[in-house]
Formats: C-alpha cells, sequence, structure tokens
C-alpha cells in the first residue's frame, strides 16, 4: 500500500529537541490510547522528560550540555 503525497506527513528531527511532525496526527501510545493532535505542526518529545510526554513541553530547554542523553546528528543534505 503506497500513500498518496496528500496523505504524508512531514517529520523532522531537531538536534536537540522534539521530533516535529506536520499535523493533525493521531497519536497511538504503547497502552493502545489515542491522542488527537489537530494543530499543523506537532512537538514529539524524544527525551522523555515532558509532563505531556508523548508531547514535547520543552523539559529538554532545562537539560545541561553534556549532560548525556542521545544526541542525534542531522541527517544529510540531499544532493541538488
Amino acid at each position: 500500500m503506497t500513500a498518496s503525497d496528500a496523505d504524508r506527513r512531514r517529520m523532522t528531527f531537531t538536534t536537540d529537541g522534539p521530533a516535529l511532525v506536520e499535523g493533525p496526527i493521531d497519536l497511538v501510545t504503547p497502552d493502545g490510547r489515542t491522542i488527537h493532535c489537530d494543530r499543523f505542526l506537532v512537538a514529539i518529545c524524544l527525551c522523555r522528560r515532558s509532563k505531556t510526554y508523548p508531547l514535547c513541553d520543552t523539559s529538554h530547554r532545562r537539560r545541561k550540555l553534556g549532560a548525556g542523553g542521545p544526541v542525534i546528528p542531522p541527517p544529510p543534505r540531499p544532493a541538488d
């Protein structure tokens, strides 16, 4: 099954923060709960510090540099 371009959603990984997903989207948690997000851009927590996990509440900003945690390098840029 392939999705049409209209059905595709773009996800952008930031270097030190959340993953940004173009919405609206539905998130399904491991316990089966569905979270309906109607925003045009949804921030998904990757640090697991958020009180509103799986949504980002900017808790990652309070982390000091070098305090641990995964660092996701930016993806390579496509050739022109």
